[in-house]
């Protein structure tokens, strides 16, 4: 049984960029070892992107990086350089949602598992990573 979708708040360590995310108060999160989380050593779950919401002016202070098939789009903060979110490679349909990001005293569990991002194409149809942006 599935458990009853809330809203968290989160956003960056400037507070320019907030948002609001419907998810459960247990979660899977993904730790990836590509190149580029595992240098900002990003642990994230997924939702659809039905579920997340940008706040106030925050559109003005994000900016994005992409690499490689440019599918993913890595969104940060022009101010302190955080990444709150961003779009996924695995879930283009979807948000991947910072873990340590999201403000205290809402997530209850998290379930972290790998994702093998230096094998991207075995990692993606093994893990079923895909249907976690799904409604």
């Amino acid at each position: 049984m599935e458990s009853e979708l809330i809203l968290h708040e989160g956003g960056c360590h400037c507070g320019k960029i907030k948002w609001r995310v419907k998810a459960s108060t247990s979660v899977v999160a993904w730790s990836c070892n590509c190149t580029d989380c595992s240098m900002r050593g990003n642990v994230h779950f997924i939702v659809p992107s039905s579920n997340f919401e940008l706040l106030d002016d925050s559109k003005h202070f994000i900016t994005t990086y992409t690499f490689g098939t440019r599918t993913a789009k890595h969104t940060f903060c022009k101010v302190c350089g955080i990444t709150s979110f961003y779009i996924p490679r695995s879930n283009p349909d979807g948000v991947a949602v910072s873990v340590k990001c999201v403000k205290s005293g809402t997530l209850d569990h998290v379930e972290v598992k790998s994702y093998d991002g230096q094998n991207w194409e075995m990692s993606h149809k093994k893990t079923g990573i895909a249907s976690f942006s799904k409604e």
